[in-house]
């Protein structure tokens, strides 16, 4: 049992007090058609979801980390597609790295194996994500992200399609609360939904780039945030955001904030109440 609590739980730092002026950012990627979220805790732990789908991400990074800081605590791939993936690659020469939660599963493409090449020579430590792990950067459950999918291990197993083997997170931060859900499509909402799993949070990051493939009436509705954010490139060759996915949103009148409109999206959290830079 200690061993796998050791596992399944990365902690950092100290408790933090919310009486203190500690704030809490998650800043959404302008990377084009794909996703990358960099997420800085109170106590300067520095978290890297996807990494887009090409090299723009260090520019990125470069903006919030300082010049002399050459280190991130985690990185999380959702899932190994180049939109998510690519820019991570990139990442794993430029920082040191570590910790990497990922699903370990198996794809057969170039960047797939590069990405491999990549964390084998990297000394990180690598954690296969499965739901019921805990990611926390404190002593206490004010600041932690949870796992919610996959709900099986999938190391090793090969997939020609990997959007619905994305991992599913929340972050949690005081009374604030954030969803990622990679790619993942509608059968998986609907699965978490069925699962139980405690998905209302204040922002979600709308699946697959605002697809019609997800953002699930009944997803959104159980999830009932205030804020959905959608990273989509300007212009781009598949449509998103779809307009059916904007009529679920607009149906629940959520605020929605796309990069491709806005650029970088940051969110700050006090832990009570969140702020739109």
């Amino acid at each position: 049992m200690a061993l796998l609590f050791f596992f399944n739980v990365i902690a950092w730092g100290k408790v933090f007090d919310l009486n203190n002026p500690q704030i809490l950012e998650v800043t959404f990627f302008d990377v084009g058609q794909g996703d990358a979220i960099f997420i800085e805790t109170p106590k300067g732990h520095q978290i890297l979801i996807d990494g887009g789908p090409d090299v723009s991400v260090l520019e990125k990074l470069g903006r919030e980390i300082p010049f002399w800081d050459n280190t991130l605590d985690l990185i999380i791939l959702t899932h190994p597609e180049k939109d998510h993936l690519f820019g991570l690659i990139e990442v794993l020469k430029r920082y040191r790295v570590e910790n990497i939660l990922w699903t370990g599963i198996v794809r057969d493409t170039q960047s797939y194996k590069v990405w491999l090449k990549g964390i084998n020579e990297e000394e990180a430590k690598i954690k296969i994500a499965q739901s019921g792990q805990k990611i926390s950067w404190g002593l206490d459950s004010e600041g932690f992200i949870e796992i919610f999918y996959p709900l099986e291990n999938l190391e090793g197993k090969k997939f020609e399609k990997a959007n619905n083997t994305s991992i599913s997170s929340k972050l949690i931060f005081g009374q604030n609360s954030f969803l990622f859900t990679g790619d993942a499509e509608k059968s998986v909402e609907r699965e978490l939904m069925g699962k139980g799993s405690k998905i209302d949070s204040d922002l979600l990051k709308a699946g697959h780039h605002g697809s019609k493939t997800s953002t699930d009436p009944g997803f959104v509705k159980v999830v009932s945030p205030k804020i959905v954010v959608i990273s989509n490139g300007r212009n781009n060759y598949y449509g998103h955001p779809h307009q059916e996915t904007l009529d679920t949103l607009n149906k629940y009148d959520i605020s929605v904030l796309r990069t491709d409109q806005l650029g970088d999206i940051k969110i700050f959290s006090d832990g009570r109440k969140l702020k739109i830079k």
